[in-house]
């Protein structure tokens, strides 16, 4: 069956211009201010009427910081300065054992001129800045005592005995340097340990080697002092040898010094705020219950 082919359809082609560009668009009105955003009711979002800082991490003055922030910060200045007198007693030691050997050897032949020039200016500088950083040691140790007695005071519920003036004298005047100190230190540590008055300190083990080590450090200075009188040559080379212990005994009193300040402390301010950072509420416990509002907005949430 053959079928006639479509005949076209008449269409009609007009051309346009393309769009241009948007209207623009008309000016937005703002209405007058009606003050900040305000609620029906309490919001309930956001975060929890907690602190969620320690009030002491904020650096205060002096005379508002509490006692136990001043023993920290003191007691700070008191370490660094320990550190100090024991690195500089054990490289003066490591001086004079060398200067020993040097002398040692000019027994038999010269020494250069510049070898002992160094060696003398390693020993004077050691002890120079040993003894400097000893008299900022101590003084830092004394201005670190007034907070820590007070807060031993407060913590005990008693006060100490011996009132400060007396634990200076008996630490300038030499011979009771090596007494007084280790009975303020005991009776420190017995009142930080919450034990009673009336019953006798007895000084743990760290403050008996303490005690030890500063009565024997303080003689063996006074020797080495009294050695240093003598004349002769082999008095003077023994001397030598006897400065380099006198530095090592010096640098175990500064060691074992910082020990106990780091016990003291411990047992006087067991947290420090800056260890603890990293805080995160858990639950509250009984807390009053929140109260529910009287009105609730269509699709608000209580």
């Amino acid at each position: 069956m053959h079928y006639p082919p479509p005949r076209p359809v008449p269409m009609d082609w007009v051309a346009t211009p393309p769009p241009g560009p948007p209207a623009p668009a008309s000016p937005r009105r703002f209405g007058p201010y009606t003050g900040p955003p305000s609620y029906r009711s309490t919001p309930r979002w956001g975060f929890p009427a907690l602190a969620w800082r320690w009030p002491t991490a904020v650096p205060t003055n002096e005379r508002t910081a509490s006692v136990t922030q001043r023993l920290r910060e003191r007691g700070k200045l008191a370490i660094g300065a320990l550190v100090g007198v024991a690195t500089f007693s054990v490289l003066t030691a490591v001086a004079e054992i060398w200067r020993y050997t040097l002398l040692v050897k000019a027994r038999t032949s010269a020494l250069p001129r510049g070898t002992v020039a160094l060696s003398d200016s390693l020993v004077i500088t050691g002890a120079v800045v040993s003894i400097a950083f000893g008299v900022a040691a101590v003084a830092a140790l004394l201005w670190w005592l007034v907070p820590a007695r007070r807060a031993a005071q407060d913590g005990a519920g008693y006060a100490s005995a011996r009132p400060m003036w007396q634990v200076l004298v008996g630490v300038v005047v030499p011979g009771l340097n090596l007494v007084v100190p280790g009975a303020v230190v005991a009776e420190l540590e017995h009142a930080a340990m919450r034990k009673p008055g009336d019953e006798r300190p007895s000084p743990s083990g760290l403050v008996r080697w303490w005690w030890i080590a500063l009565a024997a450090g303080g003689v063996m200075f006074a020797v080495s002092v009294l050695w240093r009188l003598r004349d002769s040559v082999q008095a003077k080379a023994d001397g030598v040898l006897l400065s380099a212990a006198t530095d090592l005994v010096a640098a175990v009193v500064a060691v074992l010094t910082l020990l106990v300040v780091l016990r003291i402390s411990a047992l006087l301010a067991p947290v420090d705020p800056d260890s603890v950072r990293l805080m995160r509420v858990i639950r509250v416990d009984g807390a009053p219950a929140p109260e529910l509002r009287t009105h609730r907005t269509p699709g608000a949430s209580r």
